[in-house]
């Protein structure tokens, strides 16, 4: 009989065990390994594909961007026949400094003019030094002072042609010119050079490109020197057409025109006066700012058919009147300070003229003597204070103020 040895058999089971345990763990071990291996494969290969994945849907499944252009929109003021006659400058003057002071003038309507992205007038005199002696008509010469006055409210820019430019001859042109650009006011219409002439001067308001140009019909009979017919242009339609064009090959978005023309004291266009207005529009100007008639004339809004069937916006106003003068009749103390609006749209670039509005404005004449003798009065504004019961005017004055609004609102005819 085989007796069997209890204490071995519980030595080789657990030496069994142990081995058993032992595989079991070294299994372990490896499947553990190559589960760590599997896992940095997939998680690398997961990064690089997904970062890939990522990349290709932002730049695949992503619509193009679309960039929109905003409309932009501007507002453009303009003023009348900027005159000067002595009694203008000798109420301005300072003993006490030997300067003149032209600003409180226009302390009233200064924020017509300040606010807007850019101001335009015209300028009916000259600034030929004070060498040369103040005047005023029949030849004006008047301080640079009121130059800078003009800069001081707000104005950008000022047409310099007029039956006035040559007053003081050649030199009084281009004294004038200097004077502006050294006050910091640009300027069309006359010229130191030729090639002054044929430069055309264009202003980005905001984005809108604006071409201006000016024109007179005459110089009052003073010659202008044939070796300088340059300093000044006239109403001629092939120089008005070759400036046009050049304006146009600036890729300009406007083609504004000032045009000194009509008949003095007359408060309708004549009909050379819209017969020029046809043709401004016809050949490509969008705006057509009208002096020298020293009163005002209606203004219209237009729609032209150009070439491919299309239309655009134009705007003409005959003739905005006095700005300041010392001139008395009836209607040569009416003006206007105009707010054209203007927007060009981002998506196509086209130009509209939104709107014209105007402030009807009256130059007040104090008389002489007086230490404030002319006053720019914002009709509307003096007009409701006094009917507010707000204002110590007269009644007298009051129905003056009346008389000029009425006046003013039934000639311009707003738009």
């Amino acid at each position: 009989m085989i007796r069997t040895n209890g204490n071995n058999n519980k030595h080789n089971n657990k030496h069994n065990n142990k081995h058993s345990k032992k595989r079991k763990l070294n299994w372990l071990r490896i499947l553990v390994f190559l589960a760590l291996i599997v896992i940095i494969i997939i998680r690398i290969n997961y990064g690089l594909t997904n970062s890939d994945r990522v990349y290709d849907i932002e730049h695949i499944a992503q619509e193009p961007e679309i960039v929109v252009i905003s409309d932009t929109t501007i507002h453009i003021s303009v003023i009348g026949d900027i005159m000067c006659h002595s009694p203008n400058y000798n109420a301005a003057y300072i003993p006490e400094t030997g300067s003149y002071d032209f600003r409180p003038f226009f302390t009233n309507i200064e924020k017509y003019i300040s606010s807007a992205d850019i101001a335009i007038g015209n300028l009916e005199t000259t600034f030929a030094g004070k060498a040369r002696g103040y005047s005023g008509y029949p030849t004006f010469n008047s301080p640079s002072e009121l130059g800078v006055a003009m800069k001081e409210i707000g104005i950008d820019v000022l047409g310099t042609a007029n039956n006035h430019s040559m007053d003081k001859g050649y030199s009084g042109v281009v004294s004038t010119l200097d004077a502006l650009d050294e006050i910091g006011i640009e300027h069309m219409g006359t010229a130191r050079s030729k090639e002054e002439q044929d430069t055309i001067l264009v202003k980005d308001v905001n984005g809108i490109k604006i071409a201006f140009l000016a024109y007179t019909y005459g110089t009052n009979g003073i010659a202008i020197p044939s070796a300088n017919s340059y300093c000044i242009n006239l109403i001629n339609k092939d120089l008005i057409l070759q400036h046009i064009k050049a304006a146009k090959e600036l890729e300009v978005d406007l083609i504004c025109v000032n045009m000194h023309w009509g008949i003095e004291y007359q408060t309708t266009p004549n009909a050379e006066q819209l017969s020029l207005a046809d043709f401004l529009f016809e050949n490509g100007v969008d705006i057509i700012l009208g002096s020298h008639a020293h009163v005002l004339q209606r203004m219209e809004k237009r729609s032209i058919e150009l070439e491919d069937g299309s239309t655009k916006d134009g705007f003409v106003i005959y003739s905005l009147g006095n700005f300041i003068s010392n001139q008395q009749d009836v209607g040569t103390r009416d003006t206007v300070i105009l707010d054209i609006q203007i927007t060009k749209a981002g998506e196509t670039g086209n130009v509209t003229i939104d709107s014209v509005d105007f402030t009807p404005v009256f130059n007040y004449n104090k008389g002489s003597g007086t230490s404030d003798r002319y006053r720019l009065i914002d009709l509307n504004a003096v007009i409701k204070e006094y009917d507010d019961g707000k204002s110590s005017i007269s009644e007298t004055l009051y129905n003056t103020f009346k008389s000029a609004l009425q006046r003013i609102t039934k000639i311009i005819q707003a738009v």
